[in-house]
Parts: structure tokens; sequence; C-alpha cells
């Protein structure tokens, strides 16, 4: 298997992963894991599940097991893999020091659910929940915000996940949504004028550095679990983001 590719992670930071997870779950008398499946394909099997986002069937076709193994499987290991790597994660507060931070929003898709029509978002015409992705200017991912319903517009949701606050301090790009902050953002075309030659150079500066929190996104993203269409409990979500958030870092050796 091309593990690089397939669950996102190199062959040896999978097997320093196994090593914590069974220092983890060593002292359990109780094995939180099907017996058909070892420790090392376990975890395999659910980061293949998180990077890929296929059906449980098709999983389980892969790893020679049922649906219904591929679930126990994920529900019970995907836990660890966050305890795990919960250090990984750095706090925003201390990632940020000293740099200039590129903000932006994005959603995760989770399909139309009852009772949840404000994860609906009329500007990408589907529901979802939407994450704040703070990055540097290499597009190094900095941090991800809690999820809030996907209607929330992204000026909103950068107060509401008290980022506005936490950054007031560090020079902050964004895009135009973020008009209102004190993020510096591209300047918009008067009405019935046109931008100053300097501010139209202003603007392509502005969106050239913009560009490493679009390619952040687009790393973030390749768990495709975040941009496929989440298909679990919509309760879950914000774990599993969390989950992959601490992944995402493994990853990049944070």
């Amino acid at each position: 298997m091309r593990y690089q590719s397939t669950t996102g992670l190199a062959a040896d930071q999978i097997e320093e992963l196994v090593a914590r997870i069974w220092q983890i779950v060593s002292c359990n008398k109780k094995q939180v894991w099907p017996p058909v499946v070892g420790l090392y394909r376990a975890v395999v099997l659910t980061l293949v599940y998180v990077r890929q986002n296929l059906n449980q069937a098709a999983v389980g076709d892969l790893f020679g097991v049922s649906q219904s193994t591929v679930s126990r499987v994920y529900r019970s290991i995907l836990p660890l893999i966050g305890q795990a790597l919960c250090l990984h994660v750095p706090n925003l507060e201390e990632a940020i020091r000293g740099r200039l931070v590129l903000v932006d929003g994005t959603d995760v898709p989770t399909g139309n659910r009852a009772g949840h029509e404000d994860n609906y978002s009329g500007k990408r015409r589907r529901a979802g929940l939407n994450i704040q992705v703070a990055a540097d200017t290499n597009g190094g991912l900095l941090g991800i915000s809690i999820p809030l319903p996907g209607a929330m517009h992204d000026r909103k949701s950068f107060t509401e996940c008290g980022w506005e606050d936490l950054l007031a301090d560090v020079p902050v790009i964004a895009d135009p949504a973020y008009q209102g902050t004190h993020a510096i953002t591209p300047r918009k075309k008067p009405k019935g004028g046109e931008l100053s030659i300097g501010d139209k150079a202003n603007n392509r500066v502005i969106s050239s550095l913009r560009s490493a929190v679009e390619r952040c996104i687009a790393h973030v993203k390749n768990w495709k679990i975040l941009a496929t269409g989440f298909r679990g409990r919509l309760a879950e979500l914000p774990n599993v983001i969390r989950i992959v958030t601490a992944l995402e870092f493994y990853r990049l050796g944070w």
C-alpha cells in the first residue's frame, strides 16, 4: 500500500501512531477493536476511511472484512487517534506569535439534515458547517476554528469563534468578506468608479499572499471526510474535525 497517498501519513508516522495507541490501550483489560483486525490494520483502515471518505462497505472490501466491522473499528480507533495526537495541536495564540496570519473560511459539507436548516449556505448552495482556517505565508496550517452553522457569514464566524479578539494584536490578511474587522482586505471598487493604481497594486499583493491560505485549505481537505460530504451523525462532526486537525498537524511534523 502506498501509505502517503492512501492514508495521508508516511509509514514511519503510522508506526509511531500505532505505538502510541498501544500505550494508551495496554492498561485496558478489554480490547476495544474487533479481534479479527489487529491494531496496526485497524489504524490503517481508519486512516484510509478518513482520508478517502469511501463508504464503509468499500473499505471493508479493501481490507477483507464486513461493513459492520469497519464501523466498529472506526468508532473505536478514531477517538484513540485523537488522544494519541492531542499534543501535536499547538495553541493558536502561540502558533501565531510573530507571524503574518492569513485567514479564510471554508465549509465541511454534510448534506441536508432535518432540523438543521441553518447549516444551508446560499453562497455555496449546499448544507455544511463553517470553519475558519489560519495559515502562515508559506501555506502552513496554524489553526482551525470550532465549526459553526454553514449559513453564517465568514465575517460573523470570525467573531463568533473567538478569533477576532484572539488575533487582534497580530497582522491578519483576509478576503473582502472580512471587511469591518482589523484584517487587511482587498479594496472594493467604488460604486460607479475605479480603483486607483495604488489600490490595484495593493490588491494584487494581498491576493498573492492570500493564495497560501487557499493552498493550506486544499491540503486540509485532502482528508476527504471534510471535503466530499460527511455521512455520519452530525453531532459527531465537531469531534471529527478536531481529530482531523490533529492528524494534519501530525502529518506536517508539529
